[in-house]
């Protein structure tokens, strides 16, 4: 059945007279994630979750489209990593440019990155096309900094951990190798104690930071912590969804 709210699905015989206050653009990596996830773990994930949200707050009314995700992100921590595929940040700009230039063209003026790769960082990109597209709202999310993760899982991580090997088994379970593959996604700290307080920043070299590529041990995850955890972002990032579709862009601050 064609979801009218998922770009890739739908036709010009229904878009041609049709109006969207809001898009969504799902934005992954390619990349490993333990030894147990697929390479597109985040563009799966992303695509999901954006999909699920737009039912929804479509069936709430609000005018939203999801486009397709784009699945490359930045990987320059993962050079070695073999075939994780690299975009640099300048690149992500021009296509987010682009993206942008044929929305505020048409006449959309809301666009949200549903974010769903830690490497890839907006900010910067979006003060500086909100500076030369000011008519447009601009803004990004990221599903799995959602408060609510900490309710469904008990081991931290943040690359193929518990949180996301529990997604995946109620997303993508026949891409998900059994439990006897899974590494224990280990991580290695900067002996330098500034970073691992999350005061000092640099990036983390992969290969040197974790044997299997993980970082978080999934082992207690289970389809239904996915579930449940898929179920309650969806509901939080709906009505995200309907609040920015609704949103008067010359009244939004009380």
């Amino acid at each position: 059945m064609i979801r009218p709210y998922i770009l890739a699905e739908t036709n010009w015989k229904h878009l041609k007279d049709e109006k969207f206050d809001l898009a969504i653009l799902p934005w992954g990596a390619t990349e490993a994630h333990n030894y147990h996830l697929p390479y597109a773990t985040d563009v799966m994930e992303g695509d999901a979750i954006a999909a699920e949200s737009a039912r929804i707050a479509w069936k709430q009314g609000a005018q939203v489209i999801v486009l397709p995700a784009i699945p490359f992100g930045v990987n320059s921590g993962q050079a070695d990593i073999y075939l994780d595929i690299h975009l640099n940040p300048s690149t992500q700009f021009a296509i987010l440019n682009d993206i942008i230039q044929v929305l505020n063209r048409q006449g959309i003026k809301k666009l949200m990155i549903l974010n769903s790769h830690g490497g890839n960082d907006w900010k910067s990109s979006i003060r500086e096309l909100g500076l030369k597209y000011p008519e447009m709202f601009l803004c990004v999310t990221e599903w799995f900094k959602s408060n609510e993760k900490v309710k469904f899982f008990d081991a931290p991580g943040d690359h193929a951990d518990e949180m996301e090997t529990s997604l995946m088994l109620h997303i993508k379970p026949d891409l998900v190798l059994p439990k006897e593959d899974w590494g224990d996604g280990v991580e290695k700290k900067n002996k330098i104690k500034a970073f691992s307080e999350n005061w000092a920043w640099t990036e983390r070299p992969w290969s040197q930071i974790s044997e299997d590529t993980g970082v978080g041990n999934p082992t207690a995850a289970t389809k239904e912590k996915g579930q449940d955890f898929f179920k309650v972002v969806c509901e939080k990032m709906a009505k995200l969804f309907v609040d920015l579709a609704a949103m008067d862009m010359d009244n939004r601050y009380e």
